[in-house]
């Protein structure tokens, strides 16, 4: 059986589901595209950052950096550099946006996944519903072959409901995992620029410690 005789015996449901699984793909494709875009910090980076902290020499290092890391220490280092006192208002608003962008489309995905179902458990209301029509018709004297169409409608959307709903599901529990990834480097990294960059260190250890606690919060 075809892709069309499917969602032909499946009714208008079935085509809404259809195009559920071409939304749902357009976005996990995107959003996977976008994530090899962002790019990823060097490894042994650690130790050249705070070098370049420690030195005055941070803006040259993170200057040709890339990815949501190196923009959100770019903002902490320039507003370090620039006196202001409260750099997890900062790394706040710097970290939610970074966030914002790697999470757009979750949402979507999230209430596409959970909705497919119920989706297909309507469409075996519905086709229930004709079979039964079918069988008060004619008078109580079931013809297989009437009822047949209502049957193949409701058992139909179930299974399209189910093959829709899961790879949505697994695939968004995939891109959540990618995007927490990348949250925890900017948490990481975020606490290596406040205990290293000399604005900070120069205060007390109470203030930096709150700063770094409230990068975690924020993140």
């Amino acid at each position: 059986m075809s892709l069309i005789d499917i969602l032909h015996k499946g009714g208008p449901v079935a085509w809404i589901l259809f195009g559920y699984s071409v939304v749902a793909l357009a976005i996990v494709l995107e959003r996977i595209f976008h994530f090899a875009r962002l790019g990823r910090l060097p490894s042994g980076f650690d130790g050249e950052l705070v070098g370049a902290l420690r030195s005055g020499d941070a803006h040259r290092v993170l200057a040709g950096a890339a990815g949501p890391e190196a923009r959100l220490m770019r903002a902490l280092v320039q507003a370090g550099s620039e006196g202001v006192q409260d750099l997890a208002r900062v790394a706040t608003r710097v970290g939610s946006e970074e966030l914002q962008r790697m999470e757009r489309g979750f949402r979507t995905l999230g209430i596409m996944g959970n909705t497919a179902t119920l989706l297909g458990l309507f469409g075996t209301v519905t086709g229930m519903i004709k079979a039964f029509m079918v069988i008060e018709s004619a008078g109580g004297r079931v013809d297989a072959q009437a009822l047949a169409g209502g049957i193949w409608e409701a058992m139909i959307t179930t299974g399209v409901g189910l093959a829709v709903a899961l790879p949505i599901l697994l695939l968004l529990h995939m891109l959540e995992s990618m995007a927490d990834r990348r949250a925890h480097a900017m948490r990481t990294y975020a606490s290596l620029v406040l205990e290293n960059l000399p604005h900070a260190t120069d205060m007390d250890e109470g203030p930096v410690t709150h700063h770094r606690e409230a990068v975690a919060d924020a993140i």
